[in-house]
């Protein structure tokens, strides 16, 4: 498993790096915002641990463009912030995991592999969560083995959704990943908002256990522990 660790503070990088490769990963480290940038874009990693205080481009910043970019490769932000506002934007910019500094390392060890396992799970052919089952070879959705009616756009907003789950997404994740328009307009945010109450009540509606999620203010989570 090959890992990229973004962190500024030499000290920190070297002890991660050497405790991953113990471990039994491979490990590079770049120390400001901009390698990391740079090497977030250019390389191919398994897995990215980003500090979010950096100088250049901060963690964030890193962060939102490279979901814009469809880059899905799993995210733990390391980070000495520890409100829930600050823990709320971290995921809302679409990170995997949180962990707060000071960290033990068998902890992170432990997520790395939680996140490693989550991955295999799906193929490029097919994606599933909690019951719900997309082939995207064939377009069909189910969820508990019954088939689900979508619209062409209920299939891309739910697939996206899917590749995030557990994550929360903004509207303008939604407008430029799922519609294509860079920039956010009131009207398309009131399309969005319609094309996920259609969506809610195909994959909710009819089931006990809720996983669409509005979170007011700051977009939507497709998860089983918000309810």
């Amino acid at each position: 498993m090959k890992i990229l660790i973004i962190e500024d503070e030499k000290k920190v990088a070297r002890a991660i790096k050497e405790r991953l490769e113990k471990e039994g990963f491979i490990a590079t480290i770049a120390y400001n915002g901009e390698e990391g940038f740079f090497r977030v874009n250019s390389e191919t990693f398994d897995l990215v641990i980003l500090d979010w205080m950096l100088p250049g481009r901060d963690g964030i910043e890193i962060l939102e463009i490279m979901r814009q970019k469809s880059i899905s490769t799993p995210v733990i932000v390391l980070t000495a912030r520890d409100s829930v506002e600050d823990k709320v934007t971290g995921l809302g910019a679409g990170a995997d995991d949180y962990l707060i500094k000071p960290f033990a390392f068998p902890e992170l060890v432990a997520r790395i592999r939680a996140l490693s396992r989550r991955g295999k799970k799906e193929s490029a052919q097919h994606l599933s969560f909690a019951g719900i089952e997309m082939n995207l070879l064939t377009r069909k959705v189910s969820r508990d083995q019954k088939v689900l009616q979508l619209t062409n756009k209920e299939f891309e907003l739910l697939e996206y959704l899917l590749r995030n789950k557990n994550k929360i997404v903004s509207r303008g994740m939604l407008s430029q990943n799922v519609w294509h328009e860079m920039a956010r307009a009131t009207p398309l945010d009131n399309v969005i908002d319609v094309h996920i109450a259609h969506l809610r009540k195909k994959i909710d509606d009819p089931f006990d256990t809720k996983l669409l999620h509005t979170l007011r203010g700051v977009g939507f989570i497709l998860s089983e522990e918000i309810q």
